[in-house]
């Protein structure tokens, strides 16, 4: 294999491991649920991305073939992650769920 593409997936490897083990850390670190939130579905979803481009690399070369199965993918769980997080955060609103004080942006309270 080229070590250029080896340098490629393994660039792609980190950043998707670091984005994920920082989406971990928030989920695990902050204090109520709508800060947690943040952390499975921004970093992790860069996780995952970064990853699934990875093995869209290695194995498109390969194989010496474009994988597009890998490329959906990436395009579902990028839309599909910020959906349920909008829908979690607004679950969480209606059932009134407790926050911390210094929370910015309240929309609920009014």
């Amino acid at each position: 294999m080229d070590i250029v593409i080896e340098y490629i997936t393994a660039i792609f490897l980190l950043i998707g491991g670091v984005f994920a083990l920082i989406g971990s850390l928030g989920l695990v670190r902050l204090p109520d649920f709508f800060l947690r939130l943040h952390g499975p579905t921004k970093a992790t979803t860069l996780g995952v991305g970064g990853t699934i481009m990875a093995s869209l690399v290695y194995f498109s070369w390969s194989e010496h073939t474009l994988h597009l199965h890998e490329i959906l993918i990436t395009l579902f769980l990028f839309i599909s992650a910020p959906v349920s997080a909008h829908m979690l955060a607004k679950a969480a609103m209606h059932r009134e769920l407790k926050y911390r004080e210094d929370t910015r942006g309240k929309p609920w309270k009014q």
